[in-house]
């Protein structure tokens, strides 16, 4: 099972309602990256934002930059909202990446949690799931073949058009983010791509139904199962005393749900949401080295899992405790999971 991060790029937000500048988040995500594969993480995810709270909107540039300071670790989208790119330019931005950095570039394609990139782009809401069913269609054309004939609804038609330039080995590793749809996992299992789901509420056992369809569904479609891959995406914060880490993070954590949540009808978040979600049987990963490992070997053994993400920046923590964290994660956390996986 790989081990890594996702972020989002939160900007750090005082009690004033200031907000971090974004030149400063960017330059300490960079750092972030470089330690996580200092440590020996397998893979760092960034996600793809158009808001004033989030310092990405671009993956493929923190991931171009991340790039040149790293020397192992995978470097991905978590996600890139493909509903509102072009497929054509998002393959060669990181057919780009995965040439500067030997091979390590991956995309994971969503339909994006939020929806202000589809009135900066001109695209309709109307059309959401055309979109993305049109879009990831032509991208996993593109991937497959460098000359590509194709004709849709949302862009221009291509007529023996090569796209260049080609990633490593001519295939660049897509992955799709899935958050708890029949159809998005039955479209995963039915094109045979990996999946990552995102777990951030509840109680993980919910999502085994759709794991297990997901497998059958892959499984029935012929896909070869030495190729399955599946992971999970889950809120996390890691220290060296677990009540002090969850009690540094609780004010950052439920700031953040609540401004997210004004917009969304969600009732204001409270300290026994946090607390259940950081129990046995909750999503949350906040805590120490022994809790940690445990509930990371729980998932593993609940849903076969080829993959952990720990989304790690959610309400933005300071610069310290990410770096803390991440330390704590590659030094002490990963070895001792690989260390009971081996068993």
């Amino acid at each position: 099972m790989e081990l890594g991060i996702g972020m989002f790029g939160d900007l750090q937000i005082n009690a004033k309602g200031e907000i971090q500048p974004a030149q400063q988040r960017l330059q300490e995500i960079i750092e972030e990256i470089k330690l996580m594969d200092e440590v020996g993480l397998d893979f760092y995810g960034i996600g793809e934002h158009h808001r004033p709270d989030y310092a990405v909107s671009s993956p493929e540039i923190i991931l171009a930059a991340a790039s040149t300071v790293t020397k192992n670790i995978k470097l991905s989208s978590a996600v890139s909202v493909l509903s509102s790119s072009d497929p054509v330019k998002l393959y060669q931005n990181f057919a780009t990446i995965d040439l500067i950095s030997n091979g390590r570039a991956e995309l994971m394609a969503g339909r994006g949690s939020f929806i202000e990139s589809f009135p900066l782009f001109g695209y309709d809401l109307q059309d959401y799931d055309q979109l993305y069913e049109e879009k990831l269609d032509l991208l996993l054309k593109i991937n497959a073949t460098p000359k590509i004939s194709w004709k849709g609804k949302f862009r221009p038609e291509l007529n023996n058009q090569e796209v260049l330039p080609r990633a490593v080995n001519n295939n660049l590793k897509i992955w799709v983010a899935v958050g708890g749809t029949p159809e998005s996992v039955e479209r995963a299992g039915r094109l045979g791509l990996p999946v990552m789901f995102a777990i951030i509420g509840g109680q993980p056992i919910q999502f085994k139904p759709l794991f297990d369809y997901y497998k059958r569904v892959y499984q029935a479609y012929g896909h070869d199962m030495n190729k399955f891959e599946v992971g999970v995406h889950m809120h996390a914060l890691f220290g060296e005393n677990s009540d002090e880490v969850a009690d540094y993070y609780y004010p950052l954590y439920s700031a953040q749900m609540n401004r997210i949540g004004r917009s969304r009808g969600w009732a204001p978040y409270q300290r026994n949401q946090f607390d259940a979600g950081r129990g046995k049987e909750g999503a949350l990963i906040i805590g120490d080295t022994s809790e940690s490992v445990d509930k990371i070997l729980a998932l593993e053994e609940t849903f076969g899992l080829t993959r952990f993400s720990a989304h790690m920046d959610v309400g933005g923590p300071s610069h310290a405790a990410l770096m803390k964290s991440i330390e704590i994660f590659g030094a002490k956390i990963a070895p001792k999971v690989r260390e009971a996986l081996k068993k």
